[in-house]
C-alpha cells in the first residue's frame, strides 16, 4: 500500500473537478484522481451549453422562474437563487479560462432549450463540453500545485474518528489500474466530483465512467443522499446509432426542430402547450407512451424547418453523427428514443457543497444541491457544476484549518467472491436491463418491489465494499452500481406519488400534503447532517 499525502483529493476530472481544483490551488495543494484519461467525462459529452442570464432581456428572476417551474414543488429557493445570480460572473470566469464560446458581433450566441423562456444557452456550436473540458485541462496545466493522475478509480473513503468522537473524512483509497497499486490519499478534504449513474440502465446517454462511484463511495461512509428517483431520462437520442445512443441536443429543437410519432403527426402538440420544447420528463414520456402503444421502435424528429447552412453551422457534431449513417440532415427526419441521461438527486450538500460527513464537498452530478428538485432545467447542469465548485473553494481554507487527525474507521467485513472480467460485466447487464424495464421512465409499485428483491439478491453475492481484495476494475464498479441502483429503488419506493421525473401508474398524481418534501436516505448523527438548505 502506497501512502500520499496532499492538502486536497479532487475525484473526477469534469468540469466540477477542474473548476474546484484550479480555485482550490490558489491556497493549497491538489491532487485529482480520474479512473480513466484525464477527458474522459460527462462533460465531455455534453452538447446544448450552459445556461445564465445574460441577455439583457433576460434576469436571474426570470431564470430563477424556470428552474423552479421544472423542479416540479424540490427545489431549494435559495440554491436557486444562488444559482442564477452567481451564473453570469461563472460564465466570465470559463472565458478568463480561456474556454471559447460562440459569439457574434452583438457578444456571445444565445440558444434556447425546453423550458426556458428566453434564449439564455452559451454554448460552443454542439461541443460545448468538449470545449469546456479542453480549456480547464490547459489553464489546470499551468499550475504547478496541481497534480492530476490518470487510470486511477477512487475506491472508498477514508473516514476518521476524532479524539472529540467526530467522524471526518480523511482521504481516499485509491487502485492505480494500470501499474495495479493501492494508493491511500490523505488529505484535510476530499472533492467528490465523479459524475453520475446513467450506467445503471441498459439505454444511456452517459460515457461508460458513469457508474455512479462517487455516490456509492459516500453512502457507504455514512453520508446522507437526497431525491435519487429523480432519473432524467433525454428524450431524443439517435436511435440507431453506435452501441451507445448518440445524444440530439435539446437546442435542435430550439432551433425549430419538431418531434413526429410514428405516423408522422406532431407528437406534443396536443400534449403541452410548449409542444416539442416541453420539458424533459414530460416529451420522454410521451414518447415512452407512443411507442408501448404502437409498438414503433423511435418516434421522428424532423429538422426541416431548420435551415441547412444554420444546422451545419450550430449542430457540426450531430451533422457529423447523422452523415455517417447516411441521414442527409436537416432533409432527412431522424430516428429518436428516450436514455437516462442525468441523476437530479445525490450526494446531499448545503449551499456551500459541504455534505453531511466533514472535510467531504461534492459539486456536478453527484451532488443534490437542492437546484434541480424534480427535474433538471435543460443546460442548468454545467452551471451548477462551476457555481457550487466555486463556493466549495471559498469554504476550503476554514475546512483545512479545522481538520483534525484521527484513528481510522475499520470498514465493515467483505462477504463472497466477487466476479471479474467477463462475468462481472455479465451481471452488471443483467443490472441495467433491470433497471430499464422497472424502475425507468414509467413504474409501478410491482415492478420496483420485484426490482428490490433481485437488487438484494445481486447485493447480497457482492463483497460490502471493494478494495483489495477486488482489483479489478469491472468488479469495483459493479458493486458501486449495485449501490446505486439500491438506492434509486428505495428512493422510488418510499414517494408513493409522481412528480417530476418519477412517475408511478399506481400513484399517478402529485401529493403536496406527504410529499412536498426531499427523499433523503441516511443514518449520520443529526449533529452531523450539513445545514439545511434556506438557512
Amino acid at each position: 500500500m502506497k501512502h500520499v499525502s496532499t492538502d486536497v483529493v479532487v475525484i473526477g476530472s469534469g468540469m466540477a473537478g477542474l473548476t474546484f481544483a484550479l480555485e482550490a490551488s490558489a491556497s493549497a495543494s491538489v491532487t485529482v484522481i480520474t479512473k480513466k484519461r484525464r477527458a474522459d467525462s460527462s462533460t465531455n459529452w455534453a452538447q446544448g451549453g450552459i445556461a445564465a442570464a445574460i441577455d439583457p432581456t433576460d434576469s436571474p428572476a426570470l431564470h430563477a422562474r424556470d428552474t423552479l417551474l421544472a423542479g416540479a414543488g424540490l427545489c431549494s429557493r435559495r440554491a436557486v437563487i444562488d444559482l442564477v445570480v452567481e451564473g453570469p460572473a461563472r460564465v466570465r470566469d470559463l472565458t478568463d479560462w480561456g474556454v471559447q464560446f460562440t459569439s457574434s458581433a452583438r457578444g456571445l450566441s444565445l440558444g434556447l432549450e425546453g423550458g426556458h423562456s428566453h434564449r439564455r444557452i452559451v454554448h460552443a456550436g454542439d461541443l460545448t463540453g468538449q470545449e469546456i473540458e479542453r480549456a480547464l485541462l490547459q489553464a489546470l496545466a499551468e499550475r504547478s500545485n496541481v497534480t492530476l493522475l490518470e487510470d486511477h478509480i477512487a475506491v472508498d473513503l477514508e473516514i476518521v474518528q476524532t479524539a472529540r468522537g467526530r467522524r471526518r473524512c480523511a482521504g481516499v483509497l485509491a487502485l492505480d489500474h494500470v501499474r495495479d497499486e493501492w494508493i491511500t490519499f490523505h488529505a484535510g478534504a476530499v472533492f467528490l466530483a465523479s459524475g453520475g449513474a446513467g450506467e445503471a440502465y441498459i439505454h444511456t446517454t452517459n460515457p461508460e465512467i458513469a457508474t455512479g462511484d462517487g455516490l456509492a463511495m459516500a453512502w457507504r461512509a455514512g453520508a446522507l443522499v437526497a431525491n435519487l428517483e429523480f432519473v432524467q431520462f433525454h428524450p431524443t437520442a439517435l436511435a440507431q446509432s453506435r452501441d451507445r445512443p448518440f445524444l440530439i441536443s435539446e437546442a435542435v429543437r430550439g432551433e425549430g426542430a419538431i418531434l413526429r410519432g410514428p405516423d408522422g403527426a406532431p407528437l406534443m402538440d396536443a400534449v403541452h402547450p410548449l409542444g416539442s420544447l416541453a420539458p424533459r420528463d414530460i416529451v420522454a414520456r410521451a414518447i415512452d407512451l407512443v411507442l408501448k402503444t404502437t409498438g414503433a421502435a423511435h418516434a421522428w424528429l424532423d429538422l426541416s424547418p431548420i435551415d441547412a447552412d444554420t444546422f451545419a453551422d450550430r449542430f457540426p457534431a450531430i451533422a457529423a453523427e447523422c452523415a455517417r449513417l447516411g441521414l442527409d440532415v436537416p432533409r432527412d427526419p431522424i430516428p429518436v428514443v428516450p436514455a437516462a441521461h442525468y441523476l437530479c438527486g445525490g450526494v446531499l450538500t448545503d449551499r456551500w457543497a459541504r455534505t453531511s460527513i466533514p472535510g467531504l464537498f461534492a459539486a456536478g452530478e453527484v451532488a443534490c444541491t437542492g437546484v434541480h428538485g424534480a427535474n433538471r432545467l435543460a443546460s442548468n447542469s454545467l452551471l451548477e457544476a462551476v457555481v457550487y465548485s466555486h463556493r466549495a473553494a471559498r469554504r476550503l481554507p476554514e475546512t483545512l484549518a479545522r481538520a483534525e487527525t484521527g484513528a481510522r474507521l475499520s470498514p465493515p467485513e467483505r462477504s463472497g467472491p466477487t466476479p471479474v472480467g467477463e462475468a462481472a460485466r455479465a451481471v452488471r447487464n443483467e443490472l441495467r436491463q433491470l433497471m430499464w424495464d422497472d424502475v425507468g421512465i414509467v413504474r409501478s409499485e410491482d415492478r420496483l418491489k420485484a426490482a428490490e428483491t433481485r437488487l438484494a439478491g445481486l447485493r447480497a453475492d457482492l463483497p460490502v465494499r471493494p478494495g483489495p481484495a477486488t482489483p479489478d476494475v469491472d468488479a469495483i464498479e459493479l458493486v458501486n452500481l449495485v449501490d446505486v441502483a439500491t438506492l434509486i429503488t428505495a428512493c422510488a419506493l418510499r414517494r408513493t406519488e409522481s412528480r417530476g421525473l418519477h412517475h408511478n401508474l399506481d400513484h399517478p398524481y402529485r401529493n403536496n400534503e406527504r410529499f412536498l418534501r426531499d427523499t433523503i436516505l441516511g443514518g449520520m448523527r443529526s449533529e452531523e447532517r450539513p445545514g439545511a438548505w434556506d438557512s
